[in-house]
């Protein structure tokens, strides 16, 4: 079959594109990850400390220090501008630790479904449709609500039920490999299923489990917010994006930027995320089809 040009280059420009589609919200969030790492480092910043007389200050106004509040102060004087650098700090840990939870347990029951199926899977599956019948985030708030406020606390209300989509996801990717040749050859010469499914299973759930990480990271991160706005996330001790959203909904008329600045990086790093997820979905849509 002869390919013309203008085939081919509107081909190349296509796969152009969707690389640079990919490339600005990746940068967006690298730069977000290295706040979150380096940020808190070069800023000297108590979240505890209360400075009254720098309360309700605008964006650019000097503190009473002689320093500049960049993103103005919020009712208690606190640095609005060090509040979302810590904030972004606690959104990407909580981001992180519960999409690795809800990874490694969503694919230990997706592994373990595909693979033995029978009533193994069954029983798995039921397991998955009950928890699945209650809407995550009220489940996460009675978690949140029982027990005392902290970190670990957040993680696991939104681990409850993050893991079932990458469970149905891994699980689906099981069943459609383990009746391939090279899988039914694996097991006539003695391959152990630990290694059968670490070395020819596992290569297959990588792409799309990846790109499922990425957009359960963003709901995870609202997940968060919604929480802390609620009073019901983190201790008070703690920075949070919701928290900061939270303070400052009472000034909306008169100190606005309270609310907008952590909602603003809130937003660009969910819609990153979300883009970046939708761009790694089409990528490993595109390879499965050759």
């Amino acid at each position: 079959m002869t390919v013309l040009p203008g085939s081919l280059s509107g081909l190349v420009a296509a796969r152009r594109a969707g690389r640079r589609s990919g490339l600005v919200p990746a940068v967006v969030i690298g730069l977000y990850l290295l706040v979150a790492v380096a940020g808190p480092l070069l800023i000297d910043y108590d979240p505890v400390r209360t400075p009254l007389e720098d309360r309700l200050l605008a964006p650019g106004a000097s503190t009473s220090t002689g320093g500049t509040a960049l993103l103005g102060t919020d009712a208690l004087g606190r640095d609005v501008f060090a509040q979302v650098v810590y904030g972004a700090r606690t959104s990407v840990l909580i981001g992180l630790s519960t999409v690795a939870v809800c990874l490694a347990v969503g694919m230990l029951v997706g592994f373990v479904a595909g693979y033995y199926r029978g009533w193994v899977d069954s029983v798995l599956t039921r397991l998955i449709d009950i928890l699945q019948a209650f809407p995550g985030i009220l489940l996460a708030i009675v978690i949140a609500g029982v027990f005392t406020p902290s970190l670990w606390v957040i993680v696991l209300a939104l681990s409850v039920t993050g893991w079932i989509s990458f469970a149905r996801v891994a699980r689906s990717v099981v069943l459609s490999v383990r009746e391939r040749y090279w899988i039914d050859a694996a097991r006539l010469i003695g391959v152990r299923t630990r290694r059968l499914l670490r070395q020819h299973v596992l290569p297959f759930t990588v792409g799309p489990l990846v790109a499922m990480s990425t957009l359960e990271f963003a709901l995870v991160v609202l997940a968060e917010a919604g929480l802390s706005f609620l009073g019901i996330g983190l201790p008070a001790s703690s920075v949070s994006w919701g928290q900061t959203v939270a303070n400052g909904k009472e000034y909306l008329s008169s100190a606005w930027w309270i609310s907008a600045a952590p909602g603003l990086a809130l937003s660009v790093l969910v819609v990153s995320v979300g883009l970046l997820g939708d761009t790694l979905t089409a990528r490993y849509g595109r390879a499965r089809s050759r």
